[in-house]
């Protein structure tokens, strides 16, 4: 099956590792998927050296370029889809009026309204299934107006890594300088007020009355970074807060960790808190957006509300005075993304849409 996926996002972030994740595994199924992104894009790059066809088109004004790009190719060539990874490569597929020669879908992973505006309506209106990578996204897809049958559960999917030995955790605490009997909380993911990381800090105070040695990495960088730094140094929190920036070797931070903290506000999936799970890790996750589809409370993690720090360090403390039960958590964690959320899942479920939608194109 012949499949283009359009990416315009210049960063590195979820949507594209899981635009990555899906492109390498269509290879390994002995598809030829091949994709439209901005050129140096780490993206562009990652796909490239992974053998995936990758059509660049220049930055600036990079939805008109992918547009006249996709034109070109669909006058040489037959697609059974066209996937917009995300809205931009939406509005390209649509400026090259693709969804009459190819099936378009889309992925969509925020949970905030579509827009009213006649051409954003105009775009959705042209794909043939939008990709709700949870039900709290299907829902606001719903609510903004489109039909049930245009919208598709199609949650996103992570390696499941192997198990942290004795020696790969000692190995990613000494990067960090955490001593064996310091217990490291953490958190992966862009510093903005909707990912709650001020929560964390505000219940760190209490989590420290009880665990003095307790540290707290949070892993990303944003504009909060400055903010968060000022709230640490205001609560006097010194030294028990790390603030890394970005990290290359992510998986250094996931295997230092003895807990996983998922504050955000409204998520609509999370794919930080899917690895962390993956990793066996027990973990705490807000309640907010579609964290309660994902870890069912007190049975393979635990669930608090947003913003209330009280309950975060109660439910910090919790796990860090028990940890069979902790451990107990993360191998159920584990579990449910092996079962639910897996990468291999994510790909298999795609094809299968694609093959759905894709039929009567290609029988025409």
């Amino acid at each position: 099956m012949r499949i283009l996926l359009i990416d315009l996002d210049p960063q590195w972030r979820g949507g594209q590792n899981q635009g990555f994740i899906l492109l390498r595994g269509l290879c390994a199924r002995g598809h030829q998927p091949e994709l439209i992104a901005p050129a140096g894009t780490p993206l562009a790059e990652r796909a490239r050296g992974d053998g995936v066809t990758v059509h660049e088109v220049g930055p600036q004004l990079a939805r008109l370029h992918a547009a006249r790009r996709l034109r070109r190719l669909l006058a040489e060539r037959q697609y059974a889809v066209v996937h917009a990874n995300e809205a931009h490569g939406l509005t390209a597929a649509w400026l090259a009026r693709a969804h009459h020669r190819s099936v378009i879908v889309v992925s969509r992973r925020v949970a905030y309204p579509l827009s009213a505006h006649w051409l954003a309506r105009a775009r959705y209106r042209a794909a043939g299934s939008v990709f709700a990578i949870s039900r709290f996204v299907a829902q606001s897809l719903l609510a903004s107006g489109l039909e049930p049958n245009q919208i598709r559960l199609l949650h996103e999917g992570v390696e499941i890594p192997r198990l942290t030995s004795s020696e790969d955790r000692k190995q990613a605490r000494r990067r960090w300088d955490i001593a064996e009997d310091e217990p490291l909380l953490g958190c992966v993911g862009y510093l903005l007020p909707e990912k709650g990381q001020e929560t964390l800090l505000r219940a760190l105070p209490s989590i420290l009355e009880d665990f003095p040695k307790a540290r707290l990495i949070l892993a990303g960088n944003g504009p909060c970074r400055a903010p968060l730094e000022a709230l640490a140094r205001e609560l006097n929190l010194g030294s028990a807060v790390l603030f890394p920036g970005v990290v290359d070797e992510i998986t250094q931070v996931y295997r230092a960790l003895d807990v996983f903290l998922f504050p955000s506000l409204a998520e609509p999936l999370g794919t930080s808190l899917l690895v962390a799970m993956a990793y066996g890790l027990p973990v705490v996750s807000s309640t907010g957006g579609a964290g309660p589809e994902v870890v069912e409370d007190g049975a393979s993690g635990l669930l608090r509300s947003p913003g209330d720090a009280p309950a975060w360090a109660e439910a910090v403390k919790r796990l860090l005075a028990d940890g069979e039960a902790a451990a107990r958590l993360g191998t159920a964690g584990r579990e449910t993304i092996a079962e639910r959320f897996s990468a291999d899942r994510m790909v298999e479920e795609t094809l299968q849409a694609y093959r759905e939608l894709a039929t009567p194109v290609e029988d025409a």
